[in-house]
């Protein structure tokens, strides 16, 4: 008997499209396929400060004020395309830096991926390997 792969945590829901999209911030997942995209795209759905320095230790920085102010939602829509030009790490750290924040927020931090029915396992295996498949320090901005 086989082990199953690690559930996505309670903060992070993988979502078939089957219903109608839940209310939150709009994150357009064709515009993220790489870090500096997703860096940018977040920072201009979420009209994050001017300080915002668009690496993962600013994001997790942002993200952790903005929890200050209330309860947030990113609908990630089209999250195949997380992140899918840059290293299997890197979606890795994007999830490590969100865990992080929906760990220590004052307010609830929930992350929802969305994809096409038929994209959505490849998805769920994705992302099943990145929680899963990294030990230890994050990779530094510069890779």
């Amino acid at each position: 008997m086989g082990v199953a792969p690690p559930q996505p945590p309670a903060w992070l829901t993988l979502d078939d499209q089957a219903a109608s999209a839940p209310a939150g911030v709009p994150v357009p997942g064709p515009a993220t396929r790489t870090r500096a995209a997703l860096h940018e795209t977040l920072a201009d759905a979420l009209a994050l400060p001017s300080w915002y320095g668009h690496n993962w230790d600013a994001l997790a920085d942002a993200l952790a004020d903005r929890l200050d102010t209330g309860p947030l939602t990113l609908v990630v829509t089209g999250a195949a395309n997380l992140l899918a030009d840059e290293p299997p790490a890197q979606l890795g750290t994007l999830l490590d830096v969100l865990g992080a924040v929906a760990a220590g927020g004052h307010e609830t931090l929930r992350v929802v991926l969305r994809e096409q029915p038929d994209r959505l396992p490849a998805l769920r295996a994705r992302i099943a390997a990145a929680l899963g498949g990294h030990v230890g320090a994050p990779p530094s901005d510069a890779t």
